[in-house]
């Protein structure tokens, strides 16, 4: 018997949930970061929650982007580049 053929590309849904757990882990680094720097906790708490908001947004272009690339394209590209 054959495998079921398996989805190459990932969904929107796995790809916030993606971007929102890695926020999650990089947002309490920068807090971490603006209260040793501000020793204040409502301005590392503002400056966290900007850098979530705006980093989400990225990393879900940028996620998105990239699978318009089709799978194996920059490895055919890299091999054909270094034939030459």
């Amino acid at each position: 018997m054959s495998e079921p053929k398996q989805e190459l590309r990932e969904s929107h849904l796995r790809s916030l949930l993606k971007g929102i757990t890695w926020r999650c882990l990089a947002t309490f680094v920068t807090f971490l970061l603006a209260h040793l720097i501000t020793g204040e906790i409502d301005k590392a708490a503002k400056i966290a929650m900007w850098e979530f908001l705006a980093k989400l947004f990225v990393y879900y272009g940028h996620e998105r982007i990239w699978q318009l690339v089709p799978r194996g394209r920059v490895r055919k590209l890299i091999s054909s580049e270094s034939k030459s």
